[in-house]
């Protein structure tokens, strides 16, 4: 089996982006339903809310530790596995990430700390803000990252300078409010939102099925189908958003999406279900939705969406541009100074397409003697894989709907059938779990193996980004983090299953101050209100309530 440095790079890239992006989802949602259940414990004075806010803020805190651990791993491979990439985009892709460092990832890490050992030494309303400090800088470290990452996608607000070989930035306005980045955060956070409410329904269906903290289990079920019903339709509308832009920002990932091979008339049909086969250029079996997908992705009836073949040949005209690009930057950089006005102007009409004459450095070393056949090679590499994108789109998006069912039906549940849960539904609640996150791996893989051949779109194949390192290198390293990441995998899952296993601990000083305060009330209740434990004839309450 022969490895490329190019693929063993990219695979190790995917593998550690992919296992980080197991634990942001979970800690952007569970910040924000910390933050609702202690805003609900101040409001109320209820010790039942500290205790569901101690309980799920410790699952939290195992999740953010392990979060920022693998994701510091990250960024370190810009520059060890990427760094061509690194000095070539540097200048506008550090910028994000550096406003990332500074306003949002030191607000939350020491906000964390406050929540954590700042309980008997804040005021309630003191800690209540500390709480949505630590929601609000986690929700900022993905902000700016999804900034950096919607660059890539859609670089705009950058060009690049022929002195330096390098792009520099022209515009941060333009780099901040990126289509493509803003669509990208609200979608991805939304998505956390939702793994992080699934979390909570699936734990608490959990105790329900084991008749264990039935009070600490109803309200959080209440608090998890509200917020994720919400969050799972605006992940629908959302993402809807993500795809308008994908039309006129990466028509590439959009047609192979969905396996669209030919240009069809306006408005074009959506595939619901089909083979789609690379080496005959066409989806096998294919079911057709007509006008779907041209309503959806154009928001018009007459707006055609280029299929993949007319794409390939726009690939191959911008190559050819591109070519005299880049013949024009080889004289600009021979003769510097001395280079005649209509070289230089030639270089600034065509510039836009020189990174798709670099397409070709994955079979000739300088583009200039590329031959015919080469060229249309380069064209055909702009296809990326489209069965797995085809495939992974329609999975993540069947279980989009999937959770806007469950959210729905538990919504309904706790808020009008007085909290009663049939054994079949919590059953389902506790194996939807591991859902979201499928959804949200499915999601990021459609991202960016959508983008292949390009680090950034248009302007840098990946080809070209990697670092001179050795095939050696790049397995023992890839062993490595295999290792590594499969440790911090135990321990995660060993401590969350521990605490979940655990429960809450029951706060004894604040239940004890609030019953005092209460004692008339609970002296003299007789009748079934919201001092009762459910189930109980007398209206007794337990301590928790």
């Amino acid at each position: 089996m022969e490895f490329d440095v190019v693929d063993l790079s990219r695979l190790q890239f995917a593998m550690t982006a992919m296992y980080h992006f197991l634990f942001v989802p979970l800690t952007l949602g569970l910040s924000i339903l910390v933050a609702i259940m202690e805003t609900v414990y101040v409001m109320t004075n209820r010790p039942i809310w500290r205790q569901m806010t101690k309980f799920w803020g410790t699952l939290f805190g195992i999740n953010f530790v392990l979060g920022v651990a693998t994701g510091i791993t990250m960024e370190f491979q810009f520059g060890m596995n990427w760094s061509y990439y690194s000095h070539y985009v540097g200048d506008v892709f550090g910028a994000p990430l550096a406003v990332e460092g500074m306003m949002a990832f030191f607000l939350e890490a020491t906000f964390v700390g406050l929540f954590f050992f700042g309980w008997d030494k804040l005021s309630k309303v003191g800690h209540m803000i500390v709480a949505w400090l630590v929601a609000i800088g986690s929700n900022f470290s993905a902000l700016w990252i999804l900034i950096a990452n919607g660059w890539m996608q859609n670089p705009v607000g950058a060009e690049f300078n022929p002195e330096t070989m390098r792009m520099e930035m022209t515009s941060f306005f333009e780099v901040m409010f990126n289509e493509v980045a803003q669509a990208k955060f609200v979608h991805t956070v939304s998505a956390g939102y939702v793994t992080a409410s699934v979390f909570v329904l699936g734990v608490s269906a959990w105790y329900m099925l084991k008749g264990r903290h039935l009070e600490l289990a109803r309200r959080s079920i209440a608090v998890a189908s509200s917020f994720g019903l919400a969050a799972a339709l605006s992940v629908v509308v959302l993402g809807d958003e993500s795809g308008y832009s994908a039309s006129h920002t990466q028509k590439m990932k959009l047609a192979s999406i969905e396996a669209m091979w030919e240009t069809h008339p306006a408005p074009a049909p959506f595939t619901l279900i089909g083979f789609p086969d690379k080496e005959a250029r066409e989806t096998h079996y294919a079911v057709e939705i007509p006008w779907v997908m041209g309503i959806i992705g154009t928001r018009s009836f007459n707006q055609v969406i280029p299929g993949i073949d007319q794409l390939v040949t726009e690939a191959e005209s911008r190559i050819r541009s591109g070519l005299i690009a880049y013949d024009d930057l080889m004289t600009l950089r021979e003769l510097r100074a001395e280079t005649p006005e209509d070289v230089r102007l030639s270089f600034e009409d065509h510039s836009e397409d020189l990174g798709f004459a670099l397409l070709l450095r994955r079979y000739v070393d300088d583009p200039r003697e590329a031959s015919e056949e080469q060229i249309l090679a380069a064209a055909n590499d702009t296809i990326p894989g489209v069965a797995p994108l085809f495939w992974s789109f329609r999975i993540m998006v069947g279980l989009g709907f999937s959770f806007i069912a469950l959210m729905g039906y538990f919504f309904v549940a706790s808020n009008f059938r007085t909290g009663r849960f049939p054994r079949w539904a919590l059953r389902v609640a506790v194996v939807m779990i591991p859902a979201p996150w499928i959804a949200a791996e499915m999601g990021w893989f459609v991202s960016e193996y959508g983008r292949q051949p390009w680090t950034v779109d248009g302007m840098l194949p990946t080809a070209l980004s990697v670092s001179h390192l050795s095939v050696g290198d790049l397995l023992l390293t890839l062993a490595g983090f295999a290792l590594f990441y499969t440790v911090l995998f135990v321990i995660e899952m060993s401590l969350m299953l521990k605490y979940i296993r655990k429960g809450p601990v029951e706060d004894v000083d604040e239940t004890d101050r609030w019953m005092a305060r209460h004692e008339h009330r609970l002296r003299t209740h007789d009748g079934r209100g919201p001092f009762a434990e459910p189930g109980s004839a007398t209206g007794a309450t337990t301590p928790a309530e």
